[in-house]
């Protein structure tokens, strides 16, 4: 990534969910400045963080149909077969899985990975293990979202919170049509984002590979399939 590239995703304008904490430290960093240093250095450094976690750049999403795109920034932790969440209804079969693993140091913002239509959206309170871990999928706090893309295939997205995430957030709806890069959500702070691929659809993406939500390709479902 060049420099100017570099800055510009540092300096991106910061999602919605964190203009109150923005606005809390910089309460903070103004009453310190009338009334302590030690509160003014916590407000600034604070308001420093989120500007940073919360950052939100503009992505460039490829636009050949039967692409699935990254729904969030991080590394690959898991490439493989899983069951989708029983909430989802999508049956008991596994399918191609990809784990995405989001440090507090990435962009946090989910992407859609594709167009279609939001068929179900469930909430499932848990534990709050490590997010890189494969038990993560099962036993932790978790948003899951299964969705009908536009050839008449499924795929479902799952945010799960991690150790030290206690919030979820999800924007879209049942029902709602959306697009291939389009957000519809974030995770507070640090986190796991779970792909569920169709039945015989191969990843493209390998353990240990850093995703860019919204621009890298995980699969291609005009492909070949087994």
């Amino acid at each position: 990534m060049s420099l100017a590239n570099s800055f510009r995703l540092v300096l991106s304008p910061p999602h919605p969910a964190g203009h109150p904490f923005i606005a809390g430290g910089s309460a903070a960093f103004v009453l310190g400045l009338l009334t302590s240093d030690w509160l003014a250095w916590i407000g600034g450094a604070f308001v420093l963080f989120c500007l940073y976690f919360f950052r939100d750049p503009t992505r460039v999403t490829p636009t050949k149909p039967g692409l699935l795109i990254a729904p969030a920034d991080g590394k690959v932790v898991m490439v493989g077969s899983a069951v989708p969440p029983a909430e989802l209804n999508l049956g008991p079969n596994p399918r191609p899985r990809v784990a995405i693993f989001l440090s507090v140091l990435d962009v946090h913002v989910n992407r859609m990975p594709a167009d279609g239509t939001v068929t179900r959206i469930a909430y499932r309170h848990g534990k709050f293990l490590n997010a890189s871990l494969d038990k993560a999928s099962v036993d932790n706090e978790r948003n899951a979202i299964a969705m009908r893309l536009t050839n008449g295939e499924e795929i479902a997205v799952v945010q799960i919170a991690g150790l030290i995430a206690r919030r979820i957030l999800c924007d879209v709806h049942e029902g709602d049509a959306v697009k291939a890069g389009s957000r519809f959500g974030i995770i507070r702070f640090g986190s796991r984002t779970d792909l569920y691929l169709p039945e015989g659809c191969a990843p493209l993406v390998s353990v240990g590979q850093t995703m860019i939500g919204g621009e890298t390709v995980i699969a291609d479902l005009t492909a070949a399939r087994p």
